[in-house]
C-alpha cells in the first residue's frame, strides 16, 4: 500500500503540518507501517477553531432546505464511494471488510435519518396562554462543537456527530483517532466534492492537546466524545469548568444472558457476532456470558466448539471471520487480562494467545477467541473492559441473580437476554440496569431513528447520540412570549367597515 502522510483539513484545504512530531500509522493485519500522523500544534488547533467560528454565522442562517441539500449530497457521495470508504476502515482499523462495509452502510442510514431534521427540530406553539398572549419554543443552533473519535468506529462516530451538528446549523471540528485516520481523509475529499462551505467541518489530527484548546475557548460551544470512561470523566470536568455542553460516551461491560429455554440456533450466531465481531473492540461487544444451571454445561460446550471455528487473518480477506486488534499495545493489554484471569482462579478453556495465522499476517496484532469458565462477578475479567475477544462465562441461579449482578457493576451500556419466555423478556427490559437492551439479539445497537447510549459510567451527560436526542443536544430552546394587541384605531376601523353596505360574500344575496 502507498505510504500516506496524513494531513489536516482546515477551511476547505488540505494542510500538511510542519515542525511537529509525527506518529507511525500501521496496518494491524500485517504490522506494516503504512503512513504517519501529525500531532498537530496548538496554533493549528486554534486555526481550526477560528475557521469554524467564522463559518458559523453564515451557515446557521442558511435556509434549512439548503443545509439539507448538503446532507443529501453527502449521502449520495458516500454511496458513490462506498467501497473506498470501507477499504480505508479495513486497512488502518483492520475491521473485517464485511463489517467495514456494514459500518459505512449504517452511516448512510444515519444521514438519511438526519435529513429528517426539518421535522425533528420543529419547535412548539401554545396559543391562548392569557388574553392576547401566545407562547412559542424555537430550536436554534448553538455554535462551534468539537468531537473526539475512538479508533474502533471511525465512520460511525462521524455519523453520530457531524450530520446532526451541521444539519441543525452548527459548525464542527473533528479529531479522528491517530490509529485510524484514513476514513476521514476520504470524507474531507467528499466535503470538497459536494461543495460544503469552508469551515463548516474541519478535521485535525493529534493527541489530547487538541481538545485541550477547546474547554476554555470562548469560540467553542460544546464537546463530544466516544472513548474510555476515565477520559470521559476528565473531559466532563474540563467542560464543566469551561461552561461547555458535553456528550461523552464511555466504556462498557456487556452481558449475554442464556435462560433455560434459549434457542441455540439463535444464540450461537449472535454470540459469535457479539463477542468476536470487530475482534471484540466495540462498546456493545458481548463480554460476559451468564447462564442458568440447566444450560450452563451445554452452553460451554457449544460456545467453545463455535469459537474454535472462528478463522483469523487479514481484514481484507473475505474468507476469514475475524481480523486483528488495533495495535501491539492492545494485544499485550488483552494478553495481560488473560494472565489475570488465570491468576485469579478462572478456568481458561480456550486460549487465544499465539493463534495460527497465514504467513503474511505473522507480524499482525492477533488475539484469537478466548473463553474462561468458572468466572465470578468479583473477578477482574468480569468487571473491567478488556476490549478484545475474551469471553467470561458465569453461572447464575436465575434471572433475579443476573439482574442484581448487572445492577452492581459500574458500567451500564448494553445487556441481552436469550429466551422464548415473554415474562423473562419483559422483566429484563424493565429491570436490567443498562441503557440498551437486547432480546434474542447479540448486539443491541439501536437503529438510526432511535437514541444510542448507555447509563451510569457508560455515558456522561443527558442527551444520547442519534435521533431526536442528537437534535436536542446540538440545539438550544429559545422561548418567546408574545402579546398580540390590535393597532391603534383598529376598533374604529372595524365599525366603519361593518357599516359599509357593500356585499363581499360569495353567498348570493
Amino acid at each position: 500500500m502507498e505510504f500516506t502522510r496524513i494531513k489536516n483539513f482546515i477551511d476547505g484545504e488540505w494542510l500538511e503540518e510542519t515542525d511537529v512530531k509525527y506518529v507511525p500509522l500501521f496496518n494491524p493485519s500485517t504490522g506494516e507501517q503504512i503512513g504517519e500522523v501529525p500531532l498537530s500544534s496548538e496554533k493549528t488547533s486554534l486555526a481550526a477553531v477560528d475557521s469554524s467560528h467564522a463559518a458559523y454565522d453564515s451557515w446557521k442562517w442558511l435556509p434549512l432546505n439548503k443545509r439539507m441539500a448538503y446532507l443529501f449530497d453527502m449521502r449520495q457521495a458516500m454511496i458513490n464511494h462506498k467501497e473506498d470508504l470501507a477499504v480505508s476502515i479495513a486497512v488502518d482499523q483492520a475491521k473485517h471488510i464485511s463489517e467495514a462495509r456494514g459500518e459505512v452502510e449504517r452511516v448512510i442510514q444515519i444521514l438519511e435519518t438526519a435529513c429528517n431534521i426539518p421535522t425533528l427540530m420543529q419547535g412548539e406553539h401554545l396559543d391562548g396562554i392569557a388574553n392576547n398572549i401566545n407562547g412559542r419554543v424555537v430550536k436554534q443552533s448553538l455554535g462551534v462543537f468539537g468531537g473526539v473519535a475512538p479508533f474502533n468506529f471511525p465512520a460511525l462516530v462521524f455519523g453520530w456527530f457531524i450530520p446532526y451538528a451541521i444539519g441543525v446549523g452548527n459548525t464542527f471540528i473533528y479529531k479522528p483517532s491517530t490509529q485510524s485516520p484514513l476514513f476521514m481523509q476520504k470524507m474531507g475529499d467528499i466535503f470538497n466534492e459536494i461543495g460544503l462551505p469552508k469551515g463548516v467541518v474541519n478535521i485535525i489530527h493529534g493527541n489530547r492537546s487538541i481538545p485541550g484548546t477547546w474547554y476554555q475557548n470562548p469560540k467553542m460551544t460544546g464537546v463530544c466524545l466516544v472513548g474510555s470512561t476515565p477520559t470521559a470523566k476528565k473531559m466532563a470536568e474540563a467542560c464543566g469548568r469551561g461552561g461547555k455542553r458535553s456528550m461523552l460516551l464511555g466504556g462498557a461491560k456487556n452481558y449475554l444472558v442464556a435462560m433455560e429455554d434459549v434457542d441455540w440456533d439463535v444464540f450461537i450466531p449472535n454470540f459469535l457476532h457479539s463477542c468476536y465481531g470487530s475482534a471484540g473492540q466495540r462498546c456493545l461487544a458481548g463480554s460476559v456470558v451468564a447462564a442458568v444451571p440447566k444450560v450452563y454445561d451445554e452452553l460451554i460446550e457449544r460456545i467453545v466448539e463455535a469459537s474454535k471455528g472462528v478463522t483469523m487473518g487479514d481484514a481484507m480477506d473475505p474468507d476469514i471471520y475475524m481480523g486483528p486488534v488495533i495495535s501491539a499495545k492492545a494485544k499485550a493489554n488483552i494478553e495481560k487480562y488473560i494472565e489475570i484471569g488465570i491468576e485469579q482462579g478462572s478456568t481458561l478453556v480456550l486460549d487465544g494467545r499465539n493463534p495460527q495465522l497465514p504467513e503474511a499476517n505473522k507480524n499482525g496484532y492477533f488475539v484469537g477467541p478466548t473463553v474462561f469458565t468458572d468466572v465470578t462477578p468479583c473477578r477482574t475479567i468480569a468487571k473491567e473492559e478488556i476490549f478484545g475477544p475474551v469471553v467470561s462465562v458465569m453461572k447464575i441461579s436465575g434471572l433475579d441473580d443476573v439482574l442484581n449482578i448487572i445492577r452492581e457493576q459500574e458500567f451500564g451500556n448494553g445487556a441481552c437476554i436469550f429466551t422464548q419466555n415473554q415474562f423473562y423478556a419483559e422483566k429484563f427490559i424493565q429491570e436490567a440496569d443498562a441503557g440498551m437492551i437486547g432480546v434474542n439479539v447479540g448486539v443491541c445497537a439501536p437503529h438510526p431513528y432511535l437514541p444510542f447510549g448507555g447509563i451510569k459510567d457508560s455515558h456522561l451527560g443527558t442527551d444520547k447520540v442519534q435521533g431526536k436526542d442528537g437534535i436536542d443536544f446540538f440545539t438550544q430552546n429559545k422561548v418567546a412570549t408574545i402579546r398580540i394587541a390590535p393597532p391603534a384605531g383598529y376598533e374604529e376601523k372595524s365599525i366603519e367597515t361593518s357599516s359599509n353596505n357593500s356585499v363581499r360574500s360569495c353567498v348570493a344575496q
